[in-house]
């Protein structure tokens, strides 16, 4: 069982850091398929393998010369605020339906919505934004989108970003892993100060962890070798995956 989550660490972390996908939104689907966890447990699971993954490859693209400019300053502060706001939504939402099953189904639909849309992103309109209160409030639902589904937002970042503020696919993907590394570690700071993560069983932390801080070197290694048609492959294909996974949840959610 060990040897299993720290490969879907791993792996979810490994494309999340090499595409921008962050790797939550691989690990989310993948875990609500296995069945082991909750929800909330699986967003708690989530984020921490994220986290790690986002710290280590932010650091290692600095350290590649990859600088942090103004405008994602600003969408990743409103990305703090979105963080907290996604968690709380996340706790009425699941308050209010008491139902596991039919959560799972509503997460994946979504989920599997936003996917579609951003395997489409080429058929969409790009602008050039730079109005710092549009930046901040694009940020902000990007955070808020990422806490609520518990998914890091890795894919939905990326096709933002290449939309509205007209980046290419790899600094769209290297600027999405920093939306997450602050989106998330506000959603985790706000669960600890919530009440902390004694009532939930992290025992699987112990490997996911370490698959996602291996996961976050590896792609970001790999993030400055490959050219930008094979990460823009790789970001489709991995997508097209995804939405498939989605779907089968939601069916056997449901049934």
């Amino acid at each position: 069982m060990m040897i299993l989550y720290f490969g879907i660490g791993l792996l979810a972390t490994i494309f999340g850091s090499l595409v921008g996908l962050g790797g939550g939104v691989v690990i989310k689907p993948v875990l609500d398929a296995i069945g082991t966890y909750d929800l909330t447990t699986i967003g708690i699971l989530s984020s921490f393998t994220v986290f790690s993954m986002a710290v280590v490859s932010t650091g290692k693209q600095m350290k590649k010369g990859f600088k942090v400019e103004k405008n994602m300053l600003i969408i990743t502060a409103g990305s703090i605020l979105g963080g907290g706001i996604g968690n709380s939504l996340f706790g009425v939402f699941l308050k209010t339906l008491n139902n596991e099953g039919f959560a799972t189904a509503i997460q994946g639909f979504i989920l599997a919505g936003l996917l579609i849309l951003v395997l489409f992103k080429e058929n969409f309109p790009k602008y050039h934004l730079k109005n710092y209160p549009v930046l901040f409030l694009i940020g902000m639902t990007l955070g808020t989108i990422a806490s609520f589904l518990g998914v890091g937002g890795g894919p939905i970042n990326v096709m933002v970003l290449v939309l509205l503020m007209n980046m290419d696919i790899k600094k769209a993907a290297i600027t999405s892993i920093l939306i997450i590394l602050l989106s998330q570690f506000a959603k985790l700071i706000l669960i600890f100060a919530g009440g902390g993560f004694g009532r939930y069983d992290l025992s699987m932390l112990y490997v996911m962890i370490p698959g996602g801080i291996l996961g976050g070197f590896i792609g970001a290694h790999f993030n400055h070798k490959l050219s930008h048609e094979i990460i823009h492959k790789i970001f489709n294909t991995a997508i097209i995956a995804l939405v498939i996974l989605n779907f089968y949840n939601v069916v056997s959610s449901l049934v």
